[in-house]
């Protein structure tokens, strides 16, 4: 099984004056890869990919790839239009990669049938490994505990980003030892681990990453006690951090401190109220303490 296990952040895609802020993006790659995460997650939700085209979403794994090791880099493949999926992926699949995230294909609400069918075909093309992404409430279709437990049967599917939502899912799937379980819900990261989970693909660990790798170190350690002290630290930052609508307040914590440029996500989503600012510099304070 693929080495999924550890901190993995999904990672925001900067901008200025509405283009790539390429400049920001490697600021930021090293110094979330100085701080130790297993690795990053490109063109995800967080990395706003549904509002980047196709060929700047190749142009920003590209500039991820000149600063990672291939083997630390996933890269989002989203869309509910199978051929041009898998006519993306075969692009995607001409760089060295850890893996492809790939979620439910969303607005259609397949059938559980049709979802089986959905990630077996991009599985079965695969030439890296995939990590499923089951987020219902982004894609509008609940894959099923009995479906999601044949799917990730194919030796292709090594890990999944769980955000179903289901605790009794999440331990079945940890269980079976079919895949990496990486919650993609911040506030569960210790829960998970405590489980069994392998990770976490998380976007509030932009802001003192270290502190999650630490977390999930102690955690692998049987340090549990100290394992629980940072997450309660941590936990007004990862509340803070979806506040707004993803990525709006991390960009924001970001800007502030000086990380990044622009905080600015694309349109249609804004960027953060004047409120939140005010909250996220009290909360980011505090946390730096």
């Amino acid at each position: 099984m693929s080495g999924f296990n550890g901190i993995w952040v999904a990672l925001v895609t900067p901008f200025r004056n509405g283009e790539i802020d390429f400049a920001s993006l490697d600021r930021l790659v090293g110094t979330l890869m100085e701080d130790g995460v297993a690795g990053l997650v490109v063109c995800g939700t967080t990395g706003e990919a549904a509002a980047l085209s196709q060929s700047e979403q190749l142009a920003v794994l590209d500039a991820v790839l000149q600063r990672v090791p291939a083997q630390r880099v996933i890269m989002g493949l989203a869309g509910n239009q199978l051929s041009a999926l898998l006519d993306l992926q075969r692009q995607i699949q001409r760089r060295p990669l850890a893996g492809l995230l790939v979620p439910a294909p969303y607005y259609i609400r397949p059938s559980q049938a049709g979802l089986e069918h959905f990630f077996t075909t991009l599985a079965d093309a695969a030439e890296v490994p995939l990590v499923l992404y089951d987020v219902p409430y982004r894609s509008g279709v609940r894959i099923e505990r009995e479906t999601l437990r044949r799917i990730v049967r194919h030796p292709n599917i090594q890990a999944i980003k769980d955000c179903g939502g289901d605790a009794e899912t999440t331990m079945a799937l940890i269980a079976d030892a079919q895949v990496q379980v990486l919650t993609g819900e911040d506030v569960q990261i210790f829960n998970t681990l405590c489980l069994g989970g392998a990770g976490a693909i998380c976007a509030s660990a932009h802001i003192r990453a270290d502190l999650f790798v630490t977390m999930q170190q102690r955690v692998a350690q049987g340090d549990l006690q100290g394992a629980r002290q940072l997450h309660y630290r941590l936990l007004p930052w990862m509340q803070a951090a979806f506040s707004e609508a993803n990525p709006a307040a991390i960009k924001a914590a970001l800007a502030l401190e000086g990380v990044i440029d622009d905080a600015a996500p694309r349109a249609p989503l804004l960027p953060c109220t004047t409120a939140t600012r005010e909250h996220l510099q009290e909360v980011l304070a505090s946390l730096a303490r």
